[in-house]
């Protein structure tokens, strides 16, 4: 059933290492969000030690004003590797979403039964594509293509607004990245 424009309450946790893209991955989706006209909410959270600390990003997106970006129950959790997946994995609602980067996940973990766990081999196909930092928006691409509250195209609308100016040289295959994720949602392997 496909959730009416006033009914729409997204919490999603994106969770990794430094390095990963995963507060970029973040700012993406809320910023696409804002773009399509939705409420959202973003907070990025890292640990002291950045690249290969921990990493994860809030991000609320609903129809009506957001109260709180705090999420510690998410409806849908992106998760790039297994030390993440362990940390939020049992932390997903029932019915929930949970995209696993399979490239460095073997199976989701402990989580409810109810919900649909998505494996993506992000780093295999970024790798693919030429450029292993490209995962992140393989995996984004993926969880917008089975959440199906934005579109990719959205998102790839609002990739120049939080890639900085020195990285616009990026934006083909970071698109890309986001079709590839998609496409592999759609049709899993």
């Amino acid at each position: 059933m496909q959730a009416t424009k006033t009914d729409i309450y997204e919490e999603v946790i994106i969770a990794g290492f430094g390095g990963q893209g995963i507060i970029l991955a973040g700012k993406l989706l809320a910023q696409a969000a804002m773009l399509s006209g939705m409420e959202t909410t973003y907070m990025p959270s890292y640990g002291a030690e950045m690249r290969g600390g921990t990493a994860n990003s809030m991000i609320v997106i609903a129809q009506n004003p957001v109260a709180s970006p705090m999420v510690t129950k998410p409806t849908s959790l992106i998760v790039m590797n297994k030390a993440s997946a362990n940390k939020f994995a049992p932390r997903v609602k029932a019915n929930g979403l949970m995209v696993y980067n399979s490239s460095l996940i073997d199976e989701p973990g402990q989580i409810d039964a109810s919900v649909d766990a998505l494996a993506v081999p992000a780093d295999d196909i970024a790798v693919e594509l030429g450029n292993l930092k490209i995962a992140n928006m393989v995996m984004l691409g993926a969880y917008l293509a089975k959440r199906d509250l934005l579109a990719v195209d959205q998102a790839a609308k609002a990739l120049p607004y939080v890639l900085a100016e020195r990285y616009h040289k990026t934006l083909p295959i970071n698109i890309e990245a986001l079709h590839r994720g998609a496409e592999l949602a759609k049709n899993p392997r």
